[in-house]
């Protein structure tokens, strides 16, 4: 039995993985996984280690503005924005063509353009978390540490506590 093809947008995360060293494949889910709570009763986790991506855009360049937050956490746009600019939603057009992944799948690597990311600090309560992995059945493992590692983003205080 052959292994089917994966979307291009799981490939690029996978391939940009083993280009890290990073020691964890991601993995294919049965199930769709486009909230944090889906993923993480996928994965059989607690909700805060989804470690999710949420896409805005600077208003003043339309530069995509990228916040990994703990699943269980409110990103807070004015936290957000006193960091990176002002900021305005970004449709599902705007976040495929930024990223290069649909919204659910976005992965915090990998992406078609880059992104200004921060990582919210609340991730850091876990040893181990989860991340999108370019497409809402793909997810992968790693630390918050790999995390600001792989993404070279600064930690800050994002979300509503």
């Amino acid at each position: 039995m052959t292994t089917p093809e994966r979307p291009d947008g799981f490939r690029r995360v996978a391939q940009a993985l083993r280009e890290l060293g990073h020691a964890h494949p991601p993995l294919w889910l049965d199930v769709a996984a486009r909230t944090s709570q889906e993923a993480a009763d996928a994965l059989g986790i607690a909700v805060g280690q989804i470690a999710k991506s949420v896409i805005f855009r600077r208003r003043s360049d339309d530069r995509a503005v990228l916040v990994i937050a703990s699943g269980d956490r409110r990103v807070d746009e004015r936290k957000v924005g006193a960091v990176t600019g002002e900021l305005a939603r970004a449709d599902a057009a705007f976040v495929r063509a930024a990223t290069g992944f649909v919204i659910g799948g976005v992965a915090p690597l990998a992406h078609a353009s880059e992104p200004l990311t921060l990582i919210d600090r609340e991730l850091f309560r876990f040893g181990e978390i989860w991340a999108a992995a370019g497409h809402p059945n793909g997810v992968f493992k790693l630390t918050p540490a790999d995390l600001e590692r792989y993404t070279g983003a600064p930690v800050a205080d994002v979300v509503v506590v």
